[in-house]
């Protein structure tokens, strides 16, 4: 069994963030010159450690009033299977019940594979009523 703590309301340290997406894999797809002003305008973030080392985060951004999108979802891979990710969710899931209104869009993009998780937070793919597209700069 895996002791971890979770920090509410806590962003993780350029550093620290730097070093989850990286061992993801998620490297070569952030820009990490401006991820630090990104961090601190976040709505709402959640650290998770494992004494003092960082081990998974995630964060919700937007504006605070219609729009919310759950970003960041990390697990260190040693940690991953061991409920981190949930606990997260939960964490996440507690502040949009707290202060989403009614109505809010409130959306994610999962990594492939992942679907499943999310849906089990109510989260849909909603196609062919709608369709998630994005731009990368």
């Amino acid at each position: 069994m895996i002791e971890y703590e979770i920090l509410q309301n806590t962003s993780p340290t350029l550093d620290e963030y730097i070093h989850l997406c990286t061992i993801v894999g998620w490297k070569e797809y952030m820009n990490f010159d401006v991820a630090e002003s990104s961090l601190r305008n976040s709505l709402y973030s959640v650290v998770v450690k494992n004494e003092s080392e960082i081990i998974g985060m995630g964060r919700i951004v937007g504006d605070g009033a219609i729009y919310f999108y759950v970003q960041d979802i990390v697990v260190h891979p040693d940690y991953q299977g061991c409920g981190i990710g949930k606990a997260i969710m939960n964490a996440l899931m507690d502040y949009i019940d707290e202060y989403a209104p009614i109505k809010a869009f409130i959306g994610l993009f999962a990594s492939e594979g992942k679907g499943d998780f999310y849906e089990k937070y109510d989260f849909k793919n909603y196609a062919p009523n709608m369709t998630g597209m994005f731009k990368v700069k």
